[in-house]
């Protein structure tokens, strides 16, 4: 290390360096950019990377999570291998092994991300990987249309003249600024309506029913009665929309009549929105809106600093960082605008710009932090002008205005199943009847002209007599009377179905929503429900991929210990208290400095040495130490005293508030700090850090933010002294690799050798603590060094094209032969009620995998502090580096393990059944865990915490918990090569999966692997943009609320604050879901049955002619009204089971991964049953009055009652909770039932006028009527009462004991008040 003394006091001027836009928007603080020479670090230079993700304390979290979008679209195309010389022509690195290293990662990630890869690196379709089962194959292809388009124009920048919109549009013709978001117009509204409306599949269904039946021939209900349901559904609808799209209309013209002030003959006036236009140069001052994109060109600030909050756009109430350059500023000084700039075609991606901006014969890059986004709120700032680059639909706003995709239930493709085997006895019912036409028609050939409706003339009295009958011959009709079947049996395709399963769906979600125990009071976060068409899926998850920095753990970081040339610091915290104090301004070196908001404890020895003078390698390891922790960072110290400005104030004692996307790098920030180097001051140039009460300000020359292919970050600084260095902090895998290596002293290269071995054992006893950690190190710049860096990276912060790759060459020359200086540690708890709900998810039958970025060691500690992993499990660790060693590592795992291939959708899950007779052995033992649990896992070789030989022979193998632990860069080879059935092999077998060093890509890899392969339901949750592309892949995806923006929860179908809910959303209401869904499925499939097998029994008898004895409005309304209540209050409200003992006993889930509430052996069972009620329905009636003088219409009445009355008794024998609602639906539909038919029976033009006041006077007829439901509903009972005697179900004893209230208590388990 240098002995040069690093100067201390503030230069009296800068470099002039200009500023650097900053990272996405998610990046932590687009803040970065003006820390940057040139502006050399556009937004694009980073779009591999959300800066949310410089989580970089570990490079765990330091995936990527940018290009998120592109990430998840690219999902699909099964993780190719990218063309290697692409990738060796991105990085320029000192070690060869880091190289390569990074080739690896590249290969596998960054095709799929940067946008110059997309150009460049596209491989082949001949080289895509041979077809797999397609189910979830094409989770994300809803990106790639998004995404297709964004670059097909790099090469074709459009020109903006700034303050010139005749000029820029005259060529252009660039949209204007006005939106639209609604569909219709009043021209347009009818025909465009009732198009969209028919695209649904029931609606062309019941159109054709009524068209049919308008024909004479066919007519078999009164036309009006035929039209009804489909008008009532389509007028219903039709005002729903219009009222939907009158909001529309009426939002678009209060947003196009805003105002904003538009420069206009050289000054600023009001303007509506609609009529800005590209080029066009706008003001907009605190707490306005942006009207639409605009490049900053000034601000309030003297700076160029602005302030803005994009809740509008990604949900994020967190402040943005936007900077203006400091070549824009003598423009708003002397009221002249003029310039070119050459930005990128418009495109979806919110966290990307690409431009540059010729001004005064200077070519100036642009990026995401100098752009400001329709929508966003500017704060803090008194004002800002900008230039308009983007307008009206081309705004990133609105181009993003999509909406979200649908997924489709599993229970719902079931259901799908089971219609078409109704579908095709709906055409066998009809062929019967229309056969038996045939036949009876044939045979009664002579004697038509004697039987009523098929003789030839009419012999009656009137202008009728003589006349011919419309009979059209024996071929049509028996075509016709197939055609009168499908109309009379339509509802035997339970169309309606799918409007009563939107309808329940939307009652459960009002529940789950309102359920208090799932309300974080921490972050004042409830649940949310974000789609409707996936609530039963809950109660059949098998596998949980789950993310663990925010979503384990609370991304609260805590710096806890460093290592610092070779010692560590921080460990006598967790033993000596006294050792450690608080930072107060009377403490701190520089008494009338402002201090941290944050207060934290340090190490007093560390503090001690930190006060020494600066003599010595240690004291001057510490010092770089600590300055690079304070400067390479995107933190933006802020003020909450009175004033803003950091510098002046030097009789004021107040508080920083350091504002950071990153929880990591805040961490890392407030720690320097608290060690006496605060960081007070970031600017477009330079940054000011207060060292030990003495000011040092160094020029920021560039910044190089963290990659996923680098895994660091960078800075090159000037200080005072006009001495260059470049700061840099990454990954430890990213970092040993380009430490300097040699020297020609000898005794150095060995001192300096144990250092290095010292702070990589350090590195290691801070993983097996949980600790997340970073490799701080250092280097001075020589002149010839910084000449070639400077000139490489100002062209690549000028590029319009593959921008990203041409800086991260730039940034190999000068991260190269680092001087080590130490490590860090920073501690990320838990989540409160983790270790419990991963607990009870296993016990539930659920596998739980955890795809992290972190370290192996690092996620193996969390793995046993959360209970994932125990003492009794037997460790399989892949972590090979070609797919040779990888292949090896699978083989020999398999068979140490006796682990056999398995067909596609077999499940490797403990199949050892519940017990069915005592329900205390329902609960499952807890696995035990031991505070030493770590280590029994042993990172040793491949297979760790061997305690006894396991082969294929060994008969305990079949008992023997594993669990898989493999790192990403395995995944690179497996998820390419042909390896894929040999991972899903081993990790099926094994009861826990951990993925470490895993990118955003490959985690939705892993979960297409369990998709592509099984039938089993799968579950993604995440709190990061990282985890967006897991999350969109997996069956259902859960965002949480967390600290790194609200990415994955907009992505999300649903989202919640905690972890430990996910054990009451599966446990509680994915149960109650899935079986409320799947009995209301069944049952509704046997109501519509039964009535169309009456009507079925009754043509029969009828000489197979088309004759209903039901009216036609009877028949009409019973899936209307008599039946259609019930239904939807019984699926919303039912539960089997209540919410105590369902958490209690969790492998009661099981009962939904076994399918028990649905499957092909209910739905022909309750066929069964189905036929034989309908036989006694129709036959009771017929033979009771078979010899009596009863007409049609009055045995149709007792027909409709009796039906009624039957299938909702059926529904009460089934419910398992009844409550008033329940009461007033089942009784009160039969009661409406009665109702109607008085009113219809009492209109004198129906034929069946009266019909039910005489019929009601009979008690033959309420005999008929009980004695119907006895006989049909006796079998089912019995078989009830038999099966669940003597073969009841987990759910039924479960039942049984909490009716009985011989349920276990527990303390705090059982609140008093229950919620549906």
């Amino acid at each position: 290390m240098s002995t040069v003394d690093p100067l201390l006091l503030s230069s009296s001027g800068s470099a002039d360096p200009p500023s650097k836009p900053a990272a996405p928007a998610r990046s932590s603080v687009g803040s970065l950019s003006c820390l940057c020479r040139a502006d050399s670090a556009s937004s694009s230079v980073y779009e591999d990377c959300d800066t949310a993700s410089v989580n970089l304390a570990d490079e765990g979290d330091a995936v990527p999570r940018r290009r998120l979008e592109s990430d998840v679209s690219r999902a699909a195309e099964r993780f190719q291998s990218a063309d290697s010389q692409f990738f060796h022509r991105l990085s320029v690195e000192c070690s060869q092994k880091e190289s390569q290293r990074k080739v690896s990662w590249g290969g596998a990630m960054e095709m799929q991300r940067s946008p110059s890869s997309l150009e460049t690196g596209v491989v082949p379709s001949s080289q895509e990987k041979p077809n797999r089962p397609p189910r979830g194959r094409n989770k994300s292809s809803q990106f790639e249309d998004m995404l297709s388009s964004e670059h097909e124009h790099e090469h074709d920048p459009r020109l903006i003249h700034i303050n010139d919109p005749d000029r820029t549009n005259d060529r252009y013709e660039f949209t204007g600024n006005e939106i639209r978001t609604s569909k219709y117009t009043l021209i347009t509204f009818l025909p465009k309506n009732l198009f969209i409306q028919f695209h649904r599949l029931a609606y062309v269904y019941f159109l054709v029913i009524a068209a049919l039946n308008q024909l004479p021939p066919l007519a078999v209900f009164g036309r009006t009665a035929s039209l009804f349901p489909l008008l009532f559904v389509l007028f219903v609808t039709a005002i729903k929309d219009g009222y939907e799209d009158w909001r529309r209309h009426r939002s678009d013209r209060n947003e196009n009549n805003r105002e904003a002030l538009v420069l206009q003959h050289g000054d600023f006036r009001s303007k509506k929105w609609k009529s800005i236009c590209v080029g066009e140069v706008v003001k907009i001052h605190s707490n306005e809106t942006m009207p639409c994109d605009m490049v900053l060109l000034g601000t309030s600030d003297p700076n160029g600093i602005a302030y803005i909050q994009t809740m509008n756009l990604d949900g994020e109430s967190n402040l943005k960082t936007r900077y203006a350059r400091q070549e824009t500023v003598p423009m708003i000084c002397n009221n002249s605008y003029l310039g070119l700039i050459k930005c990128e075609q418009p495109n979806r991606n919110i966290y990307e710009f690409t431009a540059t901006m010729e001004l005064n014969s200077q070519r100036i890059p642009l990026g995401q932090s100098n752009i400001v986004l329709r929508g966003c709120q500017l704060k803090n700032t008194e004002w800002i002008i900008g230039v308009v680059v983007y307008a009206g639909q081309e705004t990133k706003a609105m181009l993003n205005s999509t909406i979200s995709r649908s997924k489709c239930s599993n229970l719902e493709s079931y259901m799908n199943r089971e219609t078409l085997w109704l579908s095709a006895f709906l055409l066998i019912t009809c062929s019967v009847v229309a056969t038996g036409m045939g036949v009876w028609l044939f045979r009664n050939t002579k004697n038509l002209d004697a039987l009523p409706y098929y003789r030839r003339k009419y012999y009656t009295f009137g202008r009728e007599n003589r006349k011919d009958f419309e009979f059209y011959g024996l071929s049509l009709q028996i075509f016709f009377s197939f055609l009168s079947s499908v109309i009379i049996f339509q509802i035997m395709i339970p169309i309606s179905l799918y409007i009563t399963m939107e309808l329940v769906r939307v009652g459960q979600s009002y529940f789950m929503i309102g359920d208090t125990r799932m309300y974080d009071s921490s972050s004042g976060s409830r649940f949310q429900c974000r789609s409707l068409n996936i609530n039963e899926d809950l109660g059949q998850i098998r596998y949980i991929f789950s993310d663990k920095t925010g979503t384990l753990t609370q991304n609260k970081m805590e710096f806890q210990q460093a290592s610092i040339y070779g010692r560590n610091y921080g460990s006598s915290l967790q033993v000596n208290s006294d050792s450690s104090h608080e930072i107060t301004p009377a403490e701190s070196s520089g008494q009338h400095d402002r201090k941290p908001k944050s207060e934290i404890n340090v190490d007093s020895v560390l503090l001690a040495l930190l006060n020494e003078p600066l003599f010595g390698e240690e004291r001057l390891a510490a010092h770089d130490f600590f300055l690079t922790l304070a400067a390479c960072n995107t933190v933006i110290p802020v003020s909450t005293g009175s004033s803003s400005d950091l510098t002046n104030e030097l009789n004021e004692v107040g508080a920083i508030d350091y504002q950071g996307e990153s929880p990591d790098e805040q961490a890392l920030v407030i720690a320097a700090s608290a060690y006496g180097y605060k960081l007070i001051e970031r600017t477009t140039g330079h940054i000011v850090i207060d060292v030990q009460g003495e000011r040092i300000r160094l020029d920021v020359l560039g910044l190089h933010e963290f990659d996923s292919v680098r895994k660091r970050m960078s800075v090159v600084v000037r200080f005072p002294d006009d001495t260059v260095k470049v700061l840099v902090k990454g990954a430890d895998t990213s970092m040993l690799g380009i430490l300097k290596s040699g020297n020609d002293d000898g005794l150095f290269d060995s001192f300096h050798a144990k250092i290095r071995e010292t702070t990589e054992n350090h590195l290691s006893s801070y993983s097996l603590e949980g600790l997340r950690t970073l490799v701080i190190g250092s280097k001075y710049l020589n002149d010839e060094e910084f000449s070639e860096w400077q000139e490489r990276y100002e062209e690549a912060s000028t590029s319009m094209t593959e921008r990203s790759a041409k800086l991260r060459q730039a940034a190999g020359l000068v991260e190269c032969n680092l001087t080590l200086l130490g490590a860090t540690g920073v501690e990320d708890k838990l989540q409160d009620g983790v270790p419990e709900a991963i607990e009870s998810l296993r016990q539930a039958g659920i596998k739980v995998w955890v795809l992290t970025g972190d370290k192996q060691e690092t996620a193996i500690s969390i793995g046993v502090s959360c209970r994932l992993l125990t003492q009794s499990m037997q460790s399989i660790i892949i972590n090979g580096s070609s797919e040779f060693e990888c292949r090896l590592l699978l083989a020999d795992a398999k068979a140490k393990f006796g682990i056999k291939s398995a067909d596609f959708g077999k499940d490797y899950q403990n199949t050892e059944d519940l017990c069915n007779g005592d329900v205390t052995k329902l609960r499952s033992s807890n696995g035990q865990v031991s505070e030493s649990g770590t280590q029994n896992l042993q990172l040793t070789g491949v297979i760790a915490n061997d305690k006894s030989e396991c082969n294929e022979k060994s008969p305990n193998c079949d008992y023997t918990e594993l669990a898989l632990i493999i790192d990403g860069n395995s995944l690179v080879y497996i998820l390419e090569k042909d390896l894929e059935s040999e991972l899903f092999d081993v990790a099926t077998s094994c009861k826990v999966v951990i993925c470490c060093r895993v990118a955003p890509l490959q985690k939705a890899g892993i979960v297409d692997l369990i998709k592509s392969r099984t039938s089993d339901m799968t579950l993604a949750i995440g709190d990061g943009a990282n985890d967006v592309s897991m999350i969109q892949m997996a069956d259902v995806g859960v965002g949480i609320c967390g600290q790194e923006g609200r990415q994955a929860v907009m992505a999300s179908d649903f989202a919640m604050g905690q972890f430990r809910f996910l054990k009451r959303l599966l446990l509680v209401h994915g149960h109650w879901n899935y079986q409320r869904m799947a009995y209301m499925i069944l049952y509704n499939f046997y109501r519509n049955a039964v009535f169309v097998l009456m009507l079925f029994w009754y043509i029969l008898h009828t000489a197979y002619s088309a004759t209903l004895a039901l009216t036609d409005w009877s028949s009409v309304f019973y899936s209307l009204i008599y039946t259609s209540v019930p239904t939807v209050v019984v699926g919303i409200l039912d539960k089997d089971l209540s919410h105590n003992t369902l958490l209690y006993y969790p492998r009661l889930y099981e009962a939904g991964l076994r399918n028990e509430a649905y499957n092909m052996t209910l739905f022909w069972i309750t066929m069964l049953d189905t036929l034989w009620q309908s036989l006694v329905l129709f036959y009771v009636p017929f033979f009771t009055y078979s010899i009596s003088t009863m007409d049609i219409w009055s045995m149709g009445s007792l027909w409709t009652i009796a039906v009624v009355i039957l299938v909702n008794i059926h529904l009460a024998m089934d419910i398992q909770r009844w409550v008033l609602i329940t009461h007033l639906a089942i009784w009160g539909s039969i009661a409406a039932t009665f109702l109607c038919m008085v009113l219809i029976d009492s209109i004198p033009v129906f034929p069946n006028y009266g019909t039910i006041y005489n019929m009601a006077a009979s008690g033959t007829y309420w005999l008929s009527v009980i004695l119907i439901i006895i006989l049909g509903l006796l079998p089912r009972f019995l078989c009830k009462v038999i099966y669940e005697t003597f073969w009841p179900s987990d759910i039924q004893i479960a039942r049984e004991a909490e009716l009985l209230k011989k349920l276990p208590q527990q303390s705090g388990s059982w609140p008093e008040r229950d919620i549906s």
